[in-house]
């Protein structure tokens, strides 16, 4: 299969897992080309993208707008802040502003769940969801199985837990999705207060001792706490939490195996994760960084791969 079943990346759950497939493949083309010397195809040399964040963003938007340029689209940036957003104009109507200059494919981030295929549905371009409210992120969970890929050959049969604030994390629901398309068994675990009551639903294992969330697992993916989201307190203090759920060296070279430790970040270090396991050979925080360039390259070319047909 060389093209996607969908029309839009609004979120995991609308791929199937030849999708997935076809994009993590992709992504292995196109890690080859960001490790040359020469770094750019000129695959999109004639497709302009647009990258709207509604929402503050460091490393998914410099991915997304590293992986355009590298495909040689032409990049127009907005940002929200500073925009016609704050003087009251819909989300359409700025959309529709910015597809009147032709613009064929939208990258978008949003606050609010759902936003992204609201978008789908009324705009004459293609999608890309960065991120919407604690609802998906899709190319998140897509660079995360790549990793897990990559470092262990096959997602078929692999154990993997997300550690942390599922209740607030679109990474979290994303990376569900994704895994168990791909044959993974998932475990979530975390504090009660941070688990949503219908995870069990979703096919996935709740685990409440840290330890042993660590020794079922073959790699442990650390969400942050996202204090930005939590309009009430979830736990006592985040020295408490740290000290149930944070994973330190001592604990991590105390597992009778060794097992890859991931983080989507920005990192709180010392509260999810000590500075000396972010940094120890079996993190593989930043091969994730590089890899998000690769993923999101195989997103966007196989999505543009489908304009004007």
């Amino acid at each position: 299969m060389n093209n996607l079943s969908v029309e839009h990346l609004t979120g995991i759950k609308d791929l199937t897992p030849a999708d997935i497939e076809l994009i993590l493949n992709t992504a292995e083309t196109f890690k080859q080309v960001i490790n040359r010397p020469i770094k750019k195809v000129p695959s999109l040399r004639d497709i302009t993208i647009a990258n709207l964040f509604f929402e503050n963003s460091t490393r998914t938007r410099l991915s997304f707008e590293l992986a355009e340029k590298r495909l040689s689209a032409d990049v127009v940036n907005f940002s929200a802040a500073s925009s016609s957003v704050k003087k009251g104009e819909t989300l359409i109507d700025t959309v529709n502003n910015i597809l009147s200059m032709k613009v064929d494919l939208v990258v978008m981030r949003h606050p609010n769940p759902g936003a992204a295929k609201f978008l789908s549905e009324r705009v004459d371009a293609r999608v890309i969801n960065a991120g919407d409210g604690t609802h998906e992120h899709p190319t998140q969970a897509l660079l995360d199985a790549f990793s897990i890929r990559e470092q262990l050959g096959t997602l078929e049969g692999k154990k993997v837990v997300i550690v942390g604030d599922i209740l607030h994390s679109r990474v979290a629901l994303s990376n569900i999705y994704c895994l168990q398309k791909m044959g993974a068994e998932v475990m979530v675990c975390g504090p009660t207060t941070l688990i949503p009551k219908y995870i069990s639903a979703l096919g996935v294992k709740v685990e409440h001792n840290l330890r042993r969330a660590l020794e079922w697992c073959d790699v442990a993916n650390m969400l942050r706490i996202q204090l930005e989201r939590q309009d009430i307190k979830f736990f006592p203090s985040l020295r408490e939490y740290s000290m149930q759920f944070g994973l330190d060296k001592q604990l991590l070279d105390s597992l009778n195996k060794r097992i890859i430790v991931m983080h989507p970040g920005p990192i709180n270090r010392g509260v999810e994760i000590t500075s000396d396991v972010a940094d120890s050979d079996q993190s593989i925080i930043l091969q994730q960084v590089e890899n998000g360039v690769a993923v999101r390259m195989a997103c966007i070319y196989l999505l543009a791969s489908k304009i004007g047909r």
